[in-house]
Formats: C-alpha cells, sequence, structure tokens
C-alpha cells in the first residue's frame, strides 16, 4: 500500500492509477473504465473499476474534464505518480550517443551549451533550457563588512567556488565594528549557500519592505549587501531552444496559454529564478504545475537537474513541456544530458 500526502492507496488503485496516467499521457484522451477493464490485465469488472476510479476521484488524484466519461490524471495525480508509481525507461542507445557524440566533440563552451539546449528540444519535442554558468549563479559563502572611515565599509563577498569580490561602500550612517559583524552574521544566516542571483532578487524584495519592520542590523545588512550586488539585475543567461515545439501540442490550443509561456520565454526571469531552485538540488527536480510559484508556467511541467564540473554545480539545464509528459522517457533524458555536459565542460579546462 501506498501513503503520500495522506492519500493511501491499496494496489489496485496503483495499478489503475498508473495504466490511466500512462494511457492519458500517450494518446491524450480521457481514459474510462472500459478501457481499464481491458488493458489492466486484472479480472474485475467495468462496476468495480467504475468504483476504484470514483475513489481515485474522491482522493482528488482523477478528474471527469467536462461531460465526458472518462477520466485524467490531476496535478495531484502526476504527483502521486511520478513520486511513488514511476517506472523509469532509459534513453535508447540511439539517444545516448546522440548526446554524448553532440557535445563531447565541441570545443568551445558556449556552442556547447547552446547544442544542449538544442539536443533536448529534439530529443523530447518540447523546449530546452539551460541555465548558463557564470559569475550571478554562483553560490554564496559568506560576506564580511570592513570600517574604512566614518562613511566608508569595504565589502568583501566569497562564492562557493573560491571566488572574491571587493566594493568600498559610502554610506549615510556611521556603523560600529560590532555592528558590522552583526550585520554580515545576519547575512551570512539568512543567505550562505543560496546563488548570487537568488540573493539579489530576495534583496530586492526585502529593500522595498516597511523599514519599520527590520531591526537596524537587518537594515544594515541589506542596505550594504544591496550596494555590493547591485540594484540592477544581471544579464539573464539562459538559453532556451525549440520553444516552437509547444504551438503542436494540443494541451496549449488556448493562445492565451501560449502567450503566457512565451513570454516567460522571453523575459526569462521567471525561468532564472525555478532553475535558480534547482541549482541547489541533488538530482533531477519536477515542477508540475502550479509548484513552479508561476502562474504563467501553471499548465506546464518543467524538469531540471544541475550539471557539474570537478564536483561543483555549475548551472542547470532541463524541459518546459506539458503537465501532459512521459515523465518515464523525458527525466533520463535530463539526467544524461546533464552529466554529459557537465564532463565535457570539465574537459575543456
Amino acid at each position: 500500500m501506498m501513503n503520500i500526502q495522506g492519500i493511501q492507496l491499496n494496489e489496485r488503485a496503483e495499478t489503475l492509477l498508473r495504466l490511466l496516467v500512462r494511457r492519458y499521457v500517450s494518446d491524450g484522451e480521457p481514459v474510462g473504465s472500459r478501457t481499464l477493464s481491458r488493458e489492466s490485465g486484472m479480472d474485475l469488472s467495468a462496476a468495480t473499476i467504475r468504483n476504484v476510479m470514483s475513489d481515485l476521484e474522491d482522493l482528488g488524484l482523477i478528474h471527469s474534464p467536462h461531460t465526458s466519461a472518462g477520466r485524467v490524471p490531476t496535478q495531484l495525480g502526476y504527483r502521486v505518480f511520478v513520486n511513488t508509481l514511476l517506472k523509469m525507461r532509459p534513453p535508447d542507445d540511439e539517444s545516448v550517443r546522440e548526446i554524448s557524440e553532440s557535445l563531447g566533440s565541441m570545443k568551445d563552451p558556449d556552442e556547447l551549451i547552446g547544442a544542449a539546449s538544442d539536443l533536448l528540444s529534439d530529443i523530447t519535442r518540447f523546449a530546452g533550457v539551460v541555465l548558463l554558468p557564470g559569475a550571478d549563479h554562483a553560490m554564496l559563502r559568506q560576506i564580511e563588512f570592513l570600517q574604512l572611515a566614518e562613511d566608508r565599509i569595504l565589502a568583501i563577498l566569497v562564492t562557493e567556488d573560491g571566488r572574491v569580490q571587493n566594493r568600498v561602500l559610502f554610506m549615510d550612517h556611521k556603523y560600529s565594528p560590532g555592528e558590522l559583524v552583526e550585520a554580515a552574521n545576519f547575512f551570512n544566516a539568512q543567505f550562505a549557500g543560496r546563488s548570487l542571483n537568488d540573493v539579489r532578487h530576495t534583496l530586492l524584495l526585502e529593500m522595498h519592505r516597511d523599514s519599520d519592520a527590520m531591526n537596524r542590523i537587518m537594515r544594515t545588512a541589506v542596505e550594504m549587501a544591496g550596494q555590493l550586488l547591485g540594484e540592477e539585475q544581471a544579464e539573464v543567461g539562459v538559453v532556451v531552444s525549440g520553444e516552437t515545439n509547444l504551438l503542436s501540442i494540443p494541451d496549449f490550443d488556448q493562445l492565451e496559454k501560449l502567450r503566457g509561456i512565451f513570454d516567460a520565454f522571453k523575459t526569462k526571469q521567471d525561468l532564472l529564478q525555478l532553475l535558480d531552485k534547482s541549482m541547489r538540488a541533488s538530482g533531477v527536480s519536477i515542477f508540475i504545475g502550479e509548484e513552479s510559484g508561476y502562474s504563467a508556467l501553471t499548465e506546464c511541467s518543467i524538469v531540471t537537474a544541475p550539471y557539474q564540473a570537478d564536483g561543483r554545480c555549475i548551472g542547470v539545464l532541463g524541459v518546459v513541456g506539458p503537465t501532459r509528459m512521459s515523465y518515464e522517457e523525458v527525466i533520463p533524458v535530463v539526467d544524461i544530458t546533464a552529466r554529459v555536459l557537465g564532463n565535457a565542460l570539465k574537459a575543456m579546462h
């Protein structure tokens, strides 16, 4: 018996939910009890299967679109399927060979990253995305503030890969050495281990909060770190390929849905924040529908994986497609592409 988020399914319900999701992913049509009875291989009547489907619907795992007699998975249904019922299908030998040969033969890092995005798009027939390696995506190790004069402070920022940024900050207030230490400690406790871009984004929000809600140390940390990282958003280093693949997917048949998705691809800011989250993951991350946290992507699923060089995470790649995707095929492709890209970048240095 499976138990997730308080949901308990017996073996019969698991089997039918798995079959329903796979069938719906395959042909995009609501799945009826007769289809499940015919294809399940279980000695169950259509009436029994209807009862199980009714239970699954009560649990919020499937629903009936419009007046159709069939059922389709909900976002929660996909999540249960991915977390507990998924049986991964390794990419076919041709796809693995294509990934290895295409990325392994390149000598220019920019071309390599663009090729990785293209490959993800070509193999999955969805949109491929790659977050470029760069200082803006480096992970913060610590920050330190040192008094130079009454109105000047030296800010020292160290990233996890050992890079150091120094900047002299001009302040309107005088701070004691003890306050500077407290401010640095507060900042490090809040942001150590997060990407610089993520830190910048959070600081911009904090700087627009009511200052009365923050004590002097918090305001000091936010003000000085904001100066160090700058209020201007660095150029977004995200490569997107194959956006037009989404035009042929029936799930995105409404113009308004596509407009929101393409706006996200164009501005890239939502994608950047989402990929930043994935950099802190140890393996493949899957965001289904509203889990992304961005309204433009609520009809999408995003499968991502970080890529590494010398044991250090330097970027993230992934696929953006409909929630109705073949997760067991897409996940291994994303995982293998991330590994091959990391190895290829490592070989260049």
